[in-house]
């Protein structure tokens, strides 16, 4: 009896990782990452360095001392 207690335990922990595996991979075969950083990370990015103040380069003044 306690031989299937632990053969079952086996076979959760395997349909665990198989579960896990097939995620991981359908994650990378449809570049799901890349296509969350494109539509979700980046706009958000860009909001929030437009919003930064930026210093003019052609403003400041450019001493040559001789």
């Amino acid at each position: 009896m306690k031989c299937c207690k632990v053969f079952r335990v086996i076979l959760k922990i395997v349909g665990i990782l198989a579960a896990i595996y097939a995620a991981l991979f359908a994650v990378f075969f449809f570049d799901l990452d890349g296509k969350l950083m494109y539509h979700r990370v980046i706009p958000f990015l860009v909001k929030h360095y437009d919003r930064m103040p930026h210093l003019d380069i052609m403003e400041t003044p450019y001493d040559l001392k001789k």
